[in-house]
């Protein structure tokens, strides 16, 4: 069952693979989401020449991962400071 968002269908390329993305966001975000994969595969393979799809997509998968964390952490550090 549904629940009444609507959803799209945005088509990528990433690392020269196609996908079809489907979900609530737009067309842009998405795209704009892809590139940075894309682009942070290809930055990682530029000092990996060595890595297989599969390992590279996993190292990008991290490398993107401790980002957001390091990210929240510093948000929420800068939330604390500003309480005091």
């Amino acid at each position: 069952m549904g629940d009444g968002r609507e959803k799209s269908r945005t088509n990528v390329t990433i690392y020269g693979q196609q996908y079809t993305i489907v979900g609530e966001k737009n067309e842009e975000h998405v795209k704009k989401v892809a590139a940075f994969v894309d682009w942070k595969m290809r930055e990682i393979k530029s000092s990996n020449p060595y890595l297989d799809t599969a390992k590279l997509a996993v190292l990008t998968a991290v490398n993107i991962g401790n980002d957001y964390i390091e990210l929240l952490e510093k948000l929420e550090k800068e939330k604390k400071d500003g309480d005091l």
